[in-house]
């Protein structure tokens, strides 16, 4: 740290410098993420300096918290439930706002864990989780972390979770299930309900990571079951600051009861607030602000237009794609595509070197991966092809 202070114009002469560092998200076909609406970021603006990890000082962004948790919930088919008096939920939707996907999955899983712990039942047992192969990175950390087995099924030739896979590897020690709402690799749904029987059977918890799809699969002209309506479930991932264009960061866990979330509970003795269920203290009350500006400001049609607006443009690209030989693995169930072309590792790098665009690669089998975003354009789709074209002409 210098001695002295610089000036404001120093200050902002430098941070625009390293800005410029960052990649716009103009040429980005690889995020899930994209600019956040102006609605979000003025809303963001107005309530920086709110902590929602001492809620009795910031009552205000804590009300906005739980009306957006109330908005998810009234999306993801919440069932109200009488709740008794004292619980940790303030209304008949139990959830808090997290940082995304990765805080709200590893949460899902420690309620798991505590509940099963605090019964007396296999004390003393690795524990384990079933997650299908295509789940995101964020449960090996769930394993680092808790010190349980995450059991990896297999996929089906349309990349869903195989049910017979997921059932051949729970055994006496297995917790929980956790099924994919538009997993990061295809887009793809997994059979929840089906994970939901076997949940149910067996009386394991069943977790669903809908941290992309949860704000895209409500809006899709084709329906997918997986919320709160398949009596299964137990909790849901969903990140506003995804397709719902709030800032980061902004997710979101909700859970099927109070029971759950008081499996989370930690006393706060020099608080305004006696105990807090979350795994971060200090919480950005401007994100409960700018999810709620923008949900209310949307509303479902808004949301619906923003899906197939996304939907037009992976069409598109699918239709343009295929003229040029370029067939995808799957028929995209939203908007994000897994394109077969020959050495893809090579044509990434090409693409990335030669022409700016930034795209990912899908694990197995290799292919180019492609998330068609609202900072997308038709224009964009177009350019793209004739690079990838380009590229793989020369190979």
């Amino acid at each position: 740290m210098n001695e002295q202070g610089l000036s404001e114009k120093e200050i902002f002469s430098y941070l625009e410098d390293v800005k410029s560092e960052d990649t716009d998200y103009y040429r980005v076909l690889s995020s899930m993420c994209t600019h956040p609406h102006r609605i979000a970021v003025e809303a963001h603006r107005l309530f920086i300096e709110a902590n929602l990890g001492d809620l009795g000082l910031f009552a205000g962004a804590y009300r906005l918290e739980i009306e957006v948790i109330q908005m998810l919930g009234e999306l993801l088919h919440f069932q109200s439930v009488e709740i008794p008096s004292g619980e940790s939920c303030k209304s008949s939707v139990c959830g808090y706002l997290t940082t995304g996907g990765t805080e709200s999955n590893i949460q899902a899983i420690r309620s798991m864990k505590n509940l099963v712990t605090e019964s007396g039942k296999r004390a003393g047992d690795v524990l384990n989780i079933v997650v299908p192969e295509s789940a995101h990175f964020s449960f090996d950390k769930v394993a680092n972390m808790m010190g349980i087995e995450v059991k990896r099924a297999l996929l089906d030739s349309e990349f869903r979770v195989d049910i017979e896979s997921v059932e051949s590897l729970i055994d006496a020690n297995t917790i929980g299930l956790v099924g994919i709402a538009g997993n990061t690799e295809f887009g793809q749904v997994d059979p929840i309900e089906e994970l939901s029987k076997l949940a149910l059977e067996n009386e394991l918890f069943l977790h669903v990571d809908a941290a992309f799809g949860g704000f895209v699969i409500p809006f899709l002209e084709k329906p997918y079951s997986f919320d709160f309506k398949v009596p299964g479930v137990t909790s849901i991932a969903i990140d506003p600051h995804k397709m719902g264009l709030s800032t980061i960061p902004s997710g979101a866990l909700l859970f099927k009861s109070p029971f759950f979330m008081d499996s989370l509970k930690v006393n706060t003795p020099y608080l305004t607030t006696k105990s807090q269920f979350t795994l971060t203290g200090t919480r950005s009350g401007a994100s409960a602000a700018a999810a709620y500006a923008v949900m209310k400001y949307l509303g479902r049609e808004g949301y619906r237009k923003n899906v197939q607006y996304c939907m037009q443009l992976t069409a598109k690209l699918v239709k343009e794609a295929r003229k040029l030989g370029f067939e995808p693995l799957i028929e995209p169930v939203m908007n994000v595509v897994a394109l077969r072309v020959p050495n893809p590792d090579l044509v990434r790098e090409q693409l990335l070197t030669k022409f700016s665009w930034n795209v990912s690669i899908t694990r197995s089998p290799r292919s180019l991966r492609l998330v068609l975003m609202p900072h997308n354009t038709a224009h964009d789709i177009e350019e793209f092809l004739q690079d990838l074209r380009r590229i793989t002409a020369e190979l």
